[in-house]
């Protein structure tokens, strides 16, 4: 369980970086230049990506509580909204005049839906960890960046073509899971 933990705080604090402390990370920049401290940066968090992993397989998980939810539509549903937020970080959309974290707010429904059907002790680690660290994040960039200004609004065919992009996502994810990550998605076991 170490080695999950040690990769997750690794990974936390290298993105809690900019929000916490945007000098440093600013100052960082300076000195190594732009284009190195990016290089950096997607490297730290590669690494600890590949310790999160090592470290998933390595903890043996003991269980902490009885998941309420055996998977099913709900889960899928709340997996789905955080697919449909991740890609809404990356476009125009009006989902962003609703959601001024997209990102992270993808992450907490990930996490949280995780939880409702995994109860056990790495889970928690993983799952709870990440949930925690993008609120975190959410309250540290409100502070830097202060009062919301909603985006205008763009035209609704955006939020129709983000809407088929995390669909075929999520069929994706859905279909690839037992492959990728040993598990059924759902609740046919």
């Amino acid at each position: 369980m170490a080695l999950l933990i040690a990769g997750l705080l690794l990974f936390t604090l290298v993105h809690l970086l900019p929000a916490a402390a945007p000098g440093t990370r600013d100052n960082l920049a300076g000195k190594l230049g732009d284009n190195a401290y990016r290089a950096l940066f997607s490297v730290v968090i590669l690494v600890s990506l590949v310790v999160i992993v090592f470290g998933w397989k390595a903890a043996t998980p003991a269980a902490i509580y009885a998941p309420p939810f055996g998977g099913g539509p709900i889960t899928s549903a709340v997996i789905f909204f955080a697919f449909v937020l991740f890609v809404t970080s990356k476009a125009r959309t009006n989902y962003r005049r609703f959601v001024r974290h997209p990102l992270m707010m993808a992450v907490i429904l990930w996490s949280v839906a995780h939880l409702l059907v995994n109860g056990d002790s790495r889970s928690v680690v993983l799952f709870g960890g990440l949930g925690i660290w993008a609120v975190v994040e959410i309250i540290l960039c409100n502070k830097r960046d202060g009062e919301w200004q909603k985006p205008a609004v763009v035209a609704f065919s955006a939020d129709v073509i983000v809407a088929v992009i995390a669909g075929v996502a999520f069929a994706i994810f859905f279909y690839l899971h037992k492959a990728l990550f040993g598990v059924l998605p759902y609740w046919s076991g």
